[in-house]
């Protein structure tokens, strides 16, 4: 919850990368509040108790939301899906708009890769920015399971980083309505 929210206004690909990783471990304990809690909550040594049930009553709410949007297996839950909508809304505005060509040149060459991940996505085709997302949240997932990644794929999500922090700075600009105020 602190985390979510401080990545929230300061990289918003990080934090719907966060917010996925905390649906898959609120899946991993079956959505189990009492779980979660001792082993997760209670590990926070240096939350007061009332930050700790803070904590307790995000969880809880978002094991309700997966629950009520039936996503307990598998899915994202609406409110992220709301976030990757608004920074794909994002995305095309900037790509309309002459004033960023430079942001326009780092998604044309992030895009062969795009093309190359929906092909791979077969009938799970989802938007140039929530492509770019499911390769980052794979990349996470293959490093903390220690496999190993190719040189290619390093290269590509190296484009495809730093294509996404583009986004997200463009984001944190237009959330603070700082966007169209200066230029590119």
């Amino acid at each position: 919850m602190y985390t979510a929210s401080e990545k929230k206004r300061e990289n918003i690909a990080e934090y719907i990368l966060y917010m996925w990783q905390i649906e898959d471990l609120i899946r991993a304990y079956n959505l189990d509040i009492d779980r979660i809690d001792s082993e997760i909550i209670a590990q926070y040594q240096n939350l007061t108790d009332t930050q700790k049930r803070d904590l307790h009553e995000w969880y809880e709410s978002l094991i309700d939301m997966m629950r009520r949007e039936g996503v307990e297996k598998q899915g994202h839950l609406q409110l992220n899906k709301n976030t990757v909508a608004t920074l794909d809304e994002l995305h095309r505005r900037l790509l309309a708009d002459n004033k960023f060509a430079t942001y326009a040149a780092e998604f044309y060459k992030t895009l062969p890769y795009i093309v190359e991940l929906r092909a791979k996505a077969g009938d799970a085709k989802a938007g140039e920015v929530e492509t770019c997302l499911n390769a980052l949240y794979g990349i996470l997932m293959l490093k903390l399971q220690k496999k190993q990644i190719s040189e290619e794929t390093m290269a590509a999500i190296k484009q495809i980083s730093t294509f996404m922090a583009h986004l997200s700075n463009y984001y944190k600009k237009d959330y603070n309505n700082e966007l169209f105020s200066d230029q590119d």
